[in-house]
């Protein structure tokens, strides 16, 4: 028999998560009902996940399922926000029951991880696509912003760049990867790692942050924008697994890591005098952290290779209308 909306969210997702004792009426009416800590603001993001142009149409559901809440968790700690709760709204072509149960294990999953409460929804026919809304919240006046970048910080990021934009590369047909280097930044690609515990100790430490979704060319490029500055980056100093590092000493593909997109990296900036306590978090989170540059006065970013040489970048990053 077929399933109902409302049978659909009961059977997979009413109870998907754990129950937060700041929610005072979650997923059953028109709205839920949330508790803010006092003192504290409310941090919200939303990101929408479309089949054919964010993920492929034959991905692992379960795969999916973590994708479309961790996406979101990432910009929430790119702001320093704790994560607290979230919205789901599907699409589907078909109410497909295997398809359902592995998409709710991959999302329920992290949510348990990250102690993410569903609070509501909706569900309706049509071509795949995913909406998931979070909601965290943070001390008052405490929030990471792109805006508050200074002359001369240090300009660092979380974890290698450029594995999901192989992972892609590779998926489309245009590279060929030894399985165990294509399981590895496939991983990457399609279940990334929110940063949420970095962003929570960079709160009082760094002076601006983004996570890096669309490329570091791209992300980089709001801060110092947002930041009224401009920046040099170190290509040498790039954090690169030996996969993406073997493509762009091949090919002088520096694209690949800084513009391909899919990282959920942290980029942040941080005082020169503060970079110890960063290392000190680094090695307690197991985390590598990497400084690759520096804020300049002077507008723009500029990307310098180990002999001095700048390297000019053909795309600044993923942009859905670029070539409408």
């Amino acid at each position: 028999m077929a399933l109902s909306e409302f049978d659909l969210i009961r059977r997979y997702f009413s109870e998907v998560v754990v129950m937060r004792d700041d929610v005072v009426l979650g997923i059953g009416d028109d709205c839920a009902l949330l508790r803010l800590p006092p003192d504290h603001e409310l941090a919200v993001t939303v990101d929408t996940l479309v089949s054919g142009v964010h993920f492929f149409p034959d991905v692992d559901p379960e795969a999916l399922g973590h994708k479309v809440l961790a996406v979101n968790l990432s910009d929430l700690a790119a702001m320093g926000a704790q994560p607290a709760w979230v919205t789901l709204a599907l699409t589907l072509p078909t109410a497909d029951s295997n398809w359902l149960a592995a998409f709710s294990k991959g999302f329920s999953a992290l949510a348990k991880r990250y102690g993410v409460q569903l609070i509501g929804g909706d569900t309706t026919r049509g071509p795949l696509s995913i909406t998931v809304q979070a909601q965290g919240f943070l001390p008052s006046g405490s929030a990471l912003t792109r805006s508050g970048a200074h002359l001369d910080d240090l300009i660092c990021v979380t974890g290698n760049l450029g594995d999901a934009g192989l992972a892609l590369s590779a998926k489309q047909g245009h590279r060929l990867l030894q399985t165990f280097d294509l399981r590895d930044v496939l991983q990457r690609l399609e279940r990334p790692e929110p940063r949420v515990g970095m962003g929570l100790e960079l709160r009082e430490l760094a002076t601006a942050a983004i996570d890096i979704s669309d490329g570091l060319l791209a992300d980089l490029g709001h801060i110092l924008q947002a930041s009224g500055v401009g920046g040099r980056l170190n290509l040498s100093q790039l954090p690169m697994t030996p996969p993406v590092a073997a493509v762009v000493a091949e090919t002088d593909g520096w694209s690949l890591p800084l513009a391909a997109g899919d990282d959920y990296e942290l980029c942040f900036t941080l005082p020169a005098e503060r970079l110890h306590e960063v290392e000190a978090i680094s090695g307690r989170l197991a985390l590598p952290v990497s400084v690759v540059g520096r804020i300049e006065a002077d507008s723009g970013l500029r990307c310098e290779r180990e002999d001095g040489t700048l390297w000019q970048p053909p795309a600044a990053g993923f942009d859905h209308f670029a070539d409408v």
